[in-house]
């Protein structure tokens, strides 16, 4: 009901149209259809309304309802089935209860906020309420599943072209997940696999972007480390991003299927910020230093030491060094 009222304003917006027209149209009485008016009104619609003329929609809110995408979408399936929720512990948690329920591949949710946002290694992920984009994405490849983890460097290969088309050229992928502008982290994936040792059951795909935030908005202890959109001085809209990106993702993930990894992992060179750079590799059980030289087709990333030996890091925090660290 208040989706057929909201899609008739916005069908005439700027124009008054009739409480009886409104009536009539959804086959209510004209106090329901105040009702619902009233309601969206509460979400932040803007709704003028006057005696004979009717109602008049002049500003929507900059929520990330399936109401307020529907009409921007413009994938073939990623976002095709979309939960919207305004508050959540974790996108990922409702993405795996769902993948487990059976919802299809491309099903998107997405939060307002997450109380309880979770980044790589366990670390909390700041996602305040309507300041950035915070969702997960379900996959059901059939690629083996010692591909899937390259599915966190495909999502950064997207998220980087998707930036570019808004209007944001200097971001550069830090391996494996992380997004950065400036040295400041932009971006967090949090890929989660479920299956056996022979076939993949789904992915749900877990990624938080700063938009909007301010430095004064964000906290202390992120000052120093993060960035938005806005402290970069790009002004997007949430939903038109959000579609953005999901093309991106989309045409990304169709890529791999029909051509494999190999063409995702080369783009993923060029657009890494890692690669050359003096690191510190903090593993498990070890800690060193060197010069990350190269990703291999495995999607690791492989680190000259010192002593010119080759390490292979499958898992691990990397931190980028000034060249004069390394070794000293």
């Amino acid at each position: 009901m208040r989706d057929a009222i909201l899609e008739l304003l916005r069908e005439n917006k700027g124009s008054f149209v009739s409480g009886q027209r409104m009536s009539e149209h959804c086959d209510v009485s004209r106090t329901a259809i105040w009702k619902h008016i009233e309601a969206l009104r509460k979400k932040g619609y803007v709704i003028e309304s006057f005696t004979k003329k009717g109602y008049r929609l002049m500003d929507e809110p900059d929520i990330m309802s399936w109401l307020e995408m529907e009409s921007v979408l413009t994938t073939k399936s990623f976002g095709r089935h979309y939960k919207y929720l305004e508050s959540v512990e974790s996108t990922n948690r409702i993405g795996r209860e769902m993948a487990n329920e059976g919802a299809p591949e491309g099903t998107v949710i997405v939060a307002e906020e997450q109380v309880a946002g979770r980044g790589r290694l366990d670390r909390g992920w700041y996602s305040p309420y309507g300041k950035g984009l915070w969702f997960s994405l379900i996959l059901r490849p059939k690629f083996p599943p010692i591909e899937a983890p390259k599915c966190t460097l495909m999502a950064a290969v997207a998220l980087i072209k998707a930036f570019r088309r808004l209007g944001l050229q200097t971001a550069g992928i830090k391996w494996p997940n992380d997004i950065l502008v400036n040295g400041r982290k932009l971006v967090g994936i949090l890929t989660e696999m479920n299956g056996s040792m022979e076939e993949i059951s789904y992915i749900v795909m877990g990624i938080g972007i700063n938009t909007s935030s301010t430095l004064e908005e964000i906290p202390d202890f992120l000052k120093d480390i993060a960035t938005s959109f806005a402290m970069e001085g790009v002004t997007v809209d949430r939903r038109e991003a959000l579609n953005t990106i999901l093309e991106e993702l989309e045409m990304q993930y169709n890529k791999v299927l029909a051509e494999g990894f190999n063409s995702t992992l080369a783009e993923w060179k060029e657009l890494s910020i890692t690669l050359g750079k003096d690191v510190e590799v903090r593993a498990p059980g070890n800690t060193y230093e060197g010069k990350a030289i190269d990703l291999d087709q495995d999607g690791n990333l492989m680190i000259e030491r010192a002593d010119g030996s080759v390490e292979r890091v499958v898992a691990g925090d990397v931190s980028i060094r000034p060249a004069h660290k390394v070794g000293g």
